[in-house]
């Protein structure tokens, strides 16, 4: 089973590139953000507990979402692997997410991440807010501040993922074929290494 975990920050052509890795390795989408609104509109017990937190402004906690994850891998016996999107965003996110894939007798292959440079986002954003209709993609100093708490978050997952030498940092810029090669050309080295 090929499970990948996938970081850019916003602008970095994450979402373009997951959809090419999903079809190319035959592989479950597993966004945080989509299994709780999933959760939410399929009024499960986790749904219902996480929509309650969220009514009331707090965060669902680290157990209830991988008590979600869980139950995409229990539903989808047959998937080739998993691609984790959004997911972990903390060291503590990152064990329990080890501990239970380690349950299932699998793990986490190779870690991904796109790097950009901040300015080359910004521009990316600016651009994207052209079309987007996303008010957060049309201010600089927003944007700015997005790239800031993306990189102070997912450091400590990725510097996790380090002492297990699955981090690999892939170069976000340049044509979206060249970035998927260079992905693709890491995930073979993992597959047949």
């Amino acid at each position: 089973m090929l499970n990948i975990i996938l970081f850019g920050p916003p602008g970095s052509g994450k979402g373009t590139q997951s959809i090419k890795l999903i079809e190319e390795y035959g592989l479950k989408h597993l966004s945080t953000g989509d299994l709780l609104r999933s959760e939410i509109s399929n009024k499960t017990p986790l749904g219902l507990e996480a929509k309650t937190l969220i009514d009331k402004g707090l965060l669902v906690p680290d157990e209830v979402v991988i008590g979600m994850i869980s139950t995409a891998l229990e539903a989808n016996p047959q998937a080739k692997g998993f691609l984790f999107d959004g997911f972990p965003r903390t060291k503590e996110q990152a064990i329990a997410l080890d501990k239970l894939l380690k349950l299932k007798q699998t793990e986490i292959e190779v870690v991904l991440a796109l790097e950009v440079g901040e300015e080359e986002l910004v521009k990316r954003l600016l651009n994207r807010g052209l079309t987007s209709g996303r008010t957060d993609d049309t201010n600089e100093a927003i944007i700015r501040d997005r790239i800031t708490e993306y990189r102070k978050k997912t450091s400590v997952v990725a510097d996790y993922y380090q002492q297990f030498d699955k981090v690999v940092k892939i170069k976000g810029e340049g044509t979206e074929d060249e970035i998927f090669a260079a992905l693709k050309k890491e995930i073979t080295k993992r597959l047949h290494g």
